[in-house]
Protein backbone atom coordinates (compact mmCIF):
# COMPACT_ATOMS: atom_id res chain seq x y z
CA UNK A 1 0.00 0.00 0.00
CA UNK A 2 2.82 2.27 0.23
CA UNK A 3 4.76 1.85 -2.86
CA UNK A 4 7.50 4.32 -2.51
CA UNK A 5 7.98 2.54 1.28
CA UNK A 6 9.51 -0.84 1.51
CA UNK A 7 10.04 -1.36 5.38
CA UNK A 8 7.49 -4.02 6.00
CA UNK A 9 8.45 -5.83 2.72
CA UNK A 10 12.27 -5.73 3.98
CA UNK A 11 10.68 -7.03 7.39
CA UNK A 12 9.02 -9.73 5.82
CA UNK A 13 11.62 -10.77 4.41
CA UNK A 14 13.64 -10.82 6.93
CA UNK A 15 11.60 -13.86 8.89
CA UNK A 16 12.66 -16.37 6.37
CA UNK A 17 14.95 -18.62 6.79
CA UNK A 18 16.71 -18.37 3.67
CA UNK A 19 18.99 -14.76 3.01
CA UNK A 20 18.02 -15.51 -0.41
CA UNK A 21 13.90 -16.45 0.35
CA UNK A 22 11.33 -17.68 -2.10
CA UNK A 23 8.05 -15.31 -1.78
CA UNK A 24 5.14 -16.45 -3.20
CA UNK A 25 2.10 -13.58 -4.26
CA UNK A 26 -1.64 -14.90 -4.11
CA UNK A 27 -3.95 -12.59 -5.84
CA UNK A 28 -7.00 -14.62 -5.53
CA UNK A 29 -8.89 -12.27 -3.26
CA UNK A 30 -8.44 -9.38 -6.30
CA UNK A 31 -9.72 -12.16 -9.05
CA UNK A 32 -5.91 -12.42 -9.69
CA UNK A 33 -5.75 -9.23 -11.85
CA UNK A 34 -2.39 -8.55 -14.10
CA UNK A 35 -1.69 -5.32 -12.59
CA UNK A 36 -1.76 -6.62 -8.91
CA UNK A 37 0.80 -8.85 -10.03
CA UNK A 38 2.90 -6.86 -11.86
CA UNK A 39 2.99 -4.46 -8.94
CA UNK A 40 4.04 -7.22 -6.67
CA UNK A 41 7.19 -8.24 -9.46
CA UNK A 42 8.13 -4.21 -9.14
CA UNK A 43 7.99 -4.13 -5.28
CA UNK A 44 10.27 -7.46 -4.87
CA UNK A 45 12.26 -8.06 -8.17
CA UNK A 46 14.69 -5.74 -7.07
CA UNK A 47 14.69 -7.29 -3.14
CA UNK A 48 17.17 -10.50 -2.45
CA UNK A 49 14.26 -13.04 -2.95
CA UNK A 50 12.78 -14.94 -5.96
CA UNK A 51 9.56 -13.80 -6.50
CA UNK A 52 6.85 -16.17 -8.19
CA UNK A 53 2.93 -15.86 -8.38
CA UNK A 54 -0.06 -18.19 -8.02
CA UNK A 55 -3.12 -17.26 -9.65
CA UNK A 56 -5.54 -19.58 -9.53
CA UNK A 57 -7.72 -18.15 -11.94
CA UNK A 58 -5.47 -18.83 -14.74
CA UNK A 59 -4.71 -22.64 -13.42
CA UNK A 60 -6.38 -24.10 -17.02
CA UNK A 61 -3.72 -22.52 -19.15
CA UNK A 62 -0.94 -22.61 -16.75
CA UNK A 63 -1.25 -26.02 -14.81
CA UNK A 64 0.54 -26.42 -11.64
CA UNK A 65 1.36 -28.57 -8.59
CA UNK A 66 0.06 -26.58 -5.68
CA UNK A 67 0.77 -28.28 -2.94
CA UNK A 68 4.52 -28.54 -4.43
CA UNK A 69 4.90 -24.92 -5.37
CA UNK A 70 3.49 -23.72 -2.10
CA UNK A 71 5.69 -26.31 -0.15
CA UNK A 72 8.93 -25.13 -1.44
CA UNK A 73 8.16 -21.07 -0.33
CA UNK A 74 9.89 -19.93 2.16
CA UNK A 75 7.06 -16.83 2.25
CA UNK A 76 3.59 -16.70 1.33
CA UNK A 77 2.16 -13.40 0.68
CA UNK A 78 -1.53 -12.58 -0.28
CA UNK A 79 -2.78 -9.81 -1.56
CA UNK A 80 -6.06 -8.05 -0.88
CA UNK A 81 -9.95 -7.37 -2.04
CA UNK A 82 -12.75 -9.54 -1.12
CA UNK A 83 -11.71 -12.17 1.99
CA UNK A 84 -15.12 -13.79 1.11
CA UNK A 85 -14.33 -14.70 -2.50
CA UNK A 86 -11.09 -15.78 -1.50
CA UNK A 87 -11.77 -17.98 0.89
CA UNK A 88 -14.73 -19.83 -1.10
CA UNK A 89 -11.92 -20.03 -4.34
CA UNK A 90 -9.07 -21.11 -1.89
CA UNK A 91 -11.40 -24.19 -0.80
CA UNK A 92 -12.63 -25.48 -4.06
CA UNK A 93 -8.97 -25.96 -5.14
CA UNK A 94 -8.18 -27.16 -1.35
CA UNK A 95 -5.61 -24.35 -0.48
CA UNK A 96 -7.24 -23.97 2.85
CA UNK A 97 -5.55 -27.47 3.66
CA UNK A 98 -2.19 -26.65 1.91
CA UNK A 99 -1.66 -23.17 2.93
CA UNK A 100 -2.19 -25.20 6.70
CA UNK A 101 0.53 -27.60 5.78
CA UNK A 102 2.60 -24.38 5.06
CA UNK A 103 1.88 -23.01 8.28
CA UNK A 104 3.06 -26.30 10.09
CA UNK A 105 6.03 -26.39 7.71
CA UNK A 106 7.15 -23.27 9.30
CA UNK A 107 6.56 -21.32 5.98
CA UNK A 108 6.15 -17.63 6.52
CA UNK A 109 2.55 -16.67 5.81
CA UNK A 110 1.52 -13.00 5.28
CA UNK A 111 -0.26 -10.53 3.80
CA UNK A 112 -2.31 -7.16 3.55
CA UNK A 113 -6.12 -6.30 3.69
CA UNK A 114 -7.62 -9.65 3.39
CA UNK A 115 -4.39 -11.32 3.11
CA UNK A 116 -3.91 -10.50 6.78
CA UNK A 117 -7.28 -11.21 7.99
CA UNK A 118 -7.75 -14.43 6.62
CA UNK A 119 -5.33 -16.12 8.93
CA UNK A 120 -7.59 -15.46 12.14
CA UNK A 121 -10.85 -16.72 13.20
CA UNK A 122 -12.90 -13.87 11.49
CA UNK A 123 -12.17 -10.43 9.87
CA UNK A 124 -13.98 -7.61 9.37
CA UNK A 125 -15.41 -7.40 5.62
CA UNK A 126 -16.61 -4.99 2.43
CA UNK A 127 -17.04 -7.86 0.03
CA UNK A 128 -20.62 -7.20 -0.13
CA UNK A 129 -20.39 -3.32 0.44
CA UNK A 130 -21.05 -3.30 4.24
CA UNK A 131 -18.42 -3.81 6.51
CA UNK A 132 -19.26 -7.37 8.25
CA UNK A 133 -17.53 -9.92 9.79
CA UNK A 134 -16.31 -13.03 7.69
CA UNK A 135 -14.67 -16.17 8.73
CA UNK A 136 -11.60 -16.68 8.35
CA UNK A 137 -8.82 -19.89 7.89
CA UNK A 138 -8.16 -20.09 12.22
CA UNK A 139 -4.49 -20.56 11.68
CA UNK A 140 -4.56 -17.78 14.37
CA UNK A 141 -6.75 -17.30 17.68
CA UNK A 142 -8.99 -14.93 17.82
CA UNK A 143 -9.83 -11.68 14.98
CA UNK A 144 -8.56 -8.80 13.18
CA UNK A 145 -10.29 -5.74 11.41
CA UNK A 146 -7.45 -3.88 9.12
CA UNK A 147 -7.94 -0.36 7.78
CA UNK A 148 -8.77 0.92 11.11
CA UNK A 149 -7.94 4.72 10.07
CA UNK A 150 -7.83 4.40 6.53
CA UNK A 151 -11.69 2.90 6.17
CA UNK A 152 -13.15 3.79 9.80
CA UNK A 153 -16.38 1.86 8.63
CA UNK A 154 -14.72 -1.28 9.73
CA UNK A 155 -14.57 0.53 13.47
CA UNK A 156 -18.23 0.22 14.73
CA UNK A 157 -18.91 -2.94 12.76
CA UNK A 158 -16.30 -4.97 14.45
CA UNK A 159 -16.24 -3.46 18.14
CA UNK A 160 -20.52 -4.51 18.05
CA UNK A 161 -19.61 -7.57 16.48
CA UNK A 162 -17.11 -8.11 19.02
CA UNK A 163 -19.61 -6.83 21.99
CA UNK A 164 -22.13 -9.11 20.24
CA UNK A 165 -19.97 -12.32 20.75
CA UNK A 166 -20.68 -12.70 17.03
CA UNK A 167 -16.76 -12.61 16.58
CA UNK A 168 -13.76 -13.18 18.79
CA UNK A 169 -11.55 -10.66 20.68
CA UNK A 170 -8.82 -9.38 18.52
CA UNK A 171 -7.10 -6.53 16.84
CA UNK A 172 -8.14 -3.80 15.08
CA UNK A 173 -4.54 -2.04 13.26
CA UNK A 174 -4.22 1.02 11.46
CA UNK A 175 -2.67 1.20 7.53
CA UNK A 176 0.95 0.22 7.48
CA UNK A 177 0.64 -1.68 10.87
CA UNK A 178 1.85 -5.61 11.03
CA UNK A 179 1.39 -8.19 13.65
CA UNK A 180 4.01 -11.09 14.17
CA UNK A 181 2.41 -13.95 15.53
CA UNK A 182 4.74 -17.16 16.44
CA UNK A 183 3.60 -20.24 18.00
CA UNK A 184 0.09 -18.32 17.51
CA UNK A 185 1.17 -15.74 19.66
CA UNK A 186 1.59 -12.14 19.34
CA UNK A 187 5.22 -11.55 19.45
CA UNK A 188 5.71 -7.98 18.28
CA UNK A 189 3.65 -5.42 16.48
CA UNK A 190 5.18 -3.01 13.96
CA UNK A 191 4.79 0.23 11.76
CA UNK A 192 5.83 1.40 8.90
CA UNK A 193 4.73 4.97 9.48
CA UNK A 194 4.59 7.20 12.92
CA UNK A 195 1.28 7.67 13.99
CA UNK A 196 0.01 4.34 12.79
CA UNK A 197 -1.60 2.39 15.81
CA UNK A 198 -3.13 -1.20 16.99
CA UNK A 199 -5.74 -1.86 19.69
CA UNK A 200 -6.45 -5.17 21.20
CA UNK A 201 -10.07 -5.74 21.74
CA UNK A 202 -12.30 -7.37 24.37
CA UNK A 203 -15.16 -7.57 25.41
CA UNK A 204 -16.83 -6.74 28.25
CA UNK A 205 -20.17 -7.82 29.27
CA UNK A 206 -22.41 -5.67 25.65
CA UNK A 207 -19.49 -3.75 25.17
CA UNK A 208 -16.19 -3.92 23.42
CA UNK A 209 -12.73 -2.46 24.70
CA UNK A 210 -10.10 -0.73 22.97
CA UNK A 211 -6.51 -1.38 24.42
CA UNK A 212 -3.95 0.71 22.75
CA UNK A 213 -0.57 -1.86 22.06
CA UNK A 214 3.11 -0.74 21.49
CA UNK A 215 3.96 -0.51 18.17
CA UNK A 216 7.74 -0.24 17.55
CA UNK A 217 8.12 2.45 14.44
CA UNK A 218 10.44 0.35 11.35
CA UNK A 219 13.01 2.65 11.32
CA UNK A 220 14.57 3.33 7.44
CA UNK A 221 17.68 1.13 6.61
CA UNK A 222 20.00 0.87 3.82
CA UNK A 223 18.79 -0.83 1.14
CA UNK A 224 18.71 -4.04 0.65
CA UNK A 225 21.84 -5.49 -1.77
CA UNK A 226 20.06 -5.09 -5.12
CA UNK A 227 19.44 -8.00 -7.41
CA UNK A 228 22.13 -7.97 -10.05
CA UNK A 229 20.73 -6.31 -13.50
CA UNK A 230 20.80 -9.83 -15.43
CA UNK A 231 18.79 -11.57 -12.91
CA UNK A 232 16.00 -8.79 -12.99
CA UNK A 233 16.22 -9.24 -16.89
CA UNK A 234 16.07 -13.04 -16.45
CA UNK A 235 12.84 -12.64 -14.00
CA UNK A 236 10.63 -10.02 -16.16
CA UNK A 237 11.57 -12.55 -20.07
CA UNK A 238 10.69 -15.62 -17.96
CA UNK A 239 7.64 -13.81 -16.47
CA UNK A 240 6.63 -12.44 -19.90
CA UNK A 241 6.84 -15.87 -21.43
CA UNK A 242 4.75 -17.15 -18.79
CA UNK A 243 1.78 -14.57 -19.20
CA UNK A 244 1.96 -14.87 -22.72
CA UNK A 245 1.81 -18.86 -22.19
CA UNK A 246 -0.97 -18.22 -20.18
CA UNK A 247 -3.00 -16.21 -22.42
Amino acid sequence: MEPDNTVLDDYILGLARRPMPRVCFLPTASGDPLDHITRFYEAFSDLPCEPTDLSLFRLGRRPVDLRRLLHAQDIVYVGGGSMRNMLAIWRVHDLDAILRECWARGIVLAGLSAGAMCWFEAGISKSRGPAEPVSGLGLLPGSLSVHYDGEPERRPAYLAAVASGEVPEGFGADDGVGLLFREGRLERVVSSRPGAGCVRVRRAGDRALEQPLHVDLLADREPLVAVDADVREFRAMSRFRAMRGGG
